[in-house]
């Protein structure tokens, strides 16, 4: 969480944008290829684009382009090579990793026009899109051949594609329907010195090495997505939705595992808490159980006499952990209120205070229960609150401390939290990331969960992509290696840590 420089990132200060001569005249050769009216060099415009969705570190870029073509996208990386400049892929900008932190010497790369969404081929359930179209356009163009995209982050009416594969994100259906990964086939993408290459394709399997796999969830580190071939599922014979309130957090997350445990895969499995639900109510009037300690929105579709079957046993399953409220959605409107609640829980913890950190760890199921016991224990000695709304099924939280800027230390304590939560995610047998991304928040806590040659190994990938290490630099790895450093333990003291511009943990 805190701000620490590396050897190839600049402190997070939102000062001013490092406009050096060679920035300026890659500024010049970058209007004489893309246009004037796509290159923003003004203070005022650039500020725009200083933050994504974690506005808590912020970075002015010395330029900005607003590609509006493949072709667009390939002059601006090329040039940025040549001049040895580094530059940030940038979508909506509604990561919450500071995956699109720009740099104050380099270039910020706006993919947000590049929005063509091809016909859907309805007979292959696929479809082609650029980077820039929006999560939810994908399913609405996919609906009416009886089709839909499985991904869907509670962002998805204003995330885009290429952020999602940057990020491999998720979202409630993954439980049973899988990733971002699970449903990218294929990929155009321009390679950090311009060069196009085409990974995958329309076929589900490829032989030789996974590299669309290597590239997805890679948070722009190896390259720019320019086009993107998507995987596309049948929409379900049945869908029948319920919620259940509790009166313990523990009943609720015992709830989960035994759902799983009796052999049912559903859709979704979300969880809220007391302080999502208040929030929630507040926001956007869920009509959730009153009295409710923890909620469940439960999901189950599929062919309508298994989903009949396997919903009768999930209420007995939560009546058996001492539910005290079931509502089952009788249509489609019914429905989406449920999920309402879900869906603004995090913009909505806004009304219960006036700032809040979103961490994303996983754990895995089983211990839902006491994970987020000792997180409520570790939140009361520093005397905060933990706001818990997550995908309770495959143990992705997504807890939101809640704190006071106006307090002084209050925010050095959110943050020290936050960061002992993705700690206790990793003693716990998990990840501290499920969906959002390493980026620049979290890069410090990859030593934590990996080891050196771990380390060493994913940036052995980086260097084969990037050799210059000019792609999203800063990103995900603490201290990033040089990519003309051969592997293995380091000898001495680096020369970046002696110059005290970086820090090995």
């Amino acid at each position: 969480m805190t701000a620490v420089a590396s050897p190839d990132t600049v402190p997070s200060t939102g000062g001013a944008p490092e406009v050096t001569a060679r920035t300026a005249r890659l500024a010049e050769q970058l209007r004489a290829r893309v246009g004037a009216e796509r290159v923003l060099t003004d203070r005022n415009q650039l500020r725009t684009y200083e933050c994504d969705g974690l506005a808590n570190f912020t970075v002015t870029p010395a330029v900005v382009v607003l590609a509006e073509s493949r072709q667009h996208v390939v002059d601006t990386v090329r040039l940025c090579a040549q001049a040895g400049v580094p530059f940030v892929a940038r979508g909506s900008g509604t990561g919450l990793s500071g995956g699109a932190l720009p740099r104050a010497d380099g270039v910020l790369l706006v993919l947000s026009r590049l929005r063509r969404l091809e016909a859907v081929d309805a007979d292959n359930a696929r479809v082609v899109v650029e980077p820039g179209v929006i999560n939810l356009w994908v399913t609405r163009d996919a609906t009416p051949h009886g089709l839909a995209y499985a991904p869907d982050p509670s962002s998805q009416l204003v995330c885009s594609i290429g952020g999602n594969v940057a990020e491999n994100a998720g979202g409630a259906h993954c439980l049973k329907y899988g990733f971002t990964v699970n449903h990218v086939v294929g990929a155009e993408v321009v390679l950090p010195d311009g060069d196009v290459v085409h990974l995958g394709g329309a076929a589900p399997e490829h032989p030789g090495y996974d590299l669309l796999g290597t590239f997805i969830g890679s948070e722009g580190t190896l390259g720019v997505a320019t086009e993107l071939t998507l995987r596309l599922i049948r929409v379900p014979e049945a869908v029948q939705t319920m919620l259940v309130g509790f009166r313990s957090v523990e009943d609720a997350a015992a709830t989960v595992s035994d759902i799983i445990a009796a052999g049912i895969v559903p859709a979704a499995i979300e969880m809220m808490d007391a302080l999502a639900i208040e929030a929630a109510e507040r926001a956007v009037a869920c009509g959730y159980p009153q009295g409710a300690v923890a909620v469940l929105v439960i999901e189950l579709d599929g062919p309508e006499v298994e989903v009949d079957a396997q919903f009768a046993l999930v209420e007995r399953i939560a009546q058996d952990r001492n539910a005290f409220e079931t509502r089952i959605a009788q249509d489609a409107a019914e429905r989406a209120l449920m999920w309402k609640g879900r869906k603004s829980a995090f913009a909505a913890v806004g009304r219960i205070s006036p700032s809040y950190f979103v961490q994303d760890g996983v754990i895995p199921r089983t211990k839902l229960p006491e994970v987020l016991s000792e997180m409520k224990r570790m939140a009361d000695d520093v005397g905060l609150r933990v706001a818990n709304v997550f995908h309770a099924g495959d143990g992705n939280l997504h807890p939101l401390v809640l704190f006071d800027d106006a307090v002084e230390g209050q925010a050095h304590d959110a943050e020290q939290l936050a960061g002992a939560i993705l700690e206790l995610c990793i003693s716990s047998g998990g990840s501290i990331t499920g969906e959002h991304g390493v980026g620049h928040e979290k890069k410090h806590k990859m030593s934590k969960q990996f080891t050196p040659e771990d380390l060493d190994t994913m940036q052995l990938v980086r260097c084969a992509f990037d050799p210059d290490g000019i792609a999203n630099p800063g990103k995900v790895f603490p201290t990033p290696r040089l990519c003309g450093e051969r592997p293995g333990p380091r000898s001495g003291e680096h020369p970046v840590q002696a110059a005290g511009l970086g820090e090995v943990f």
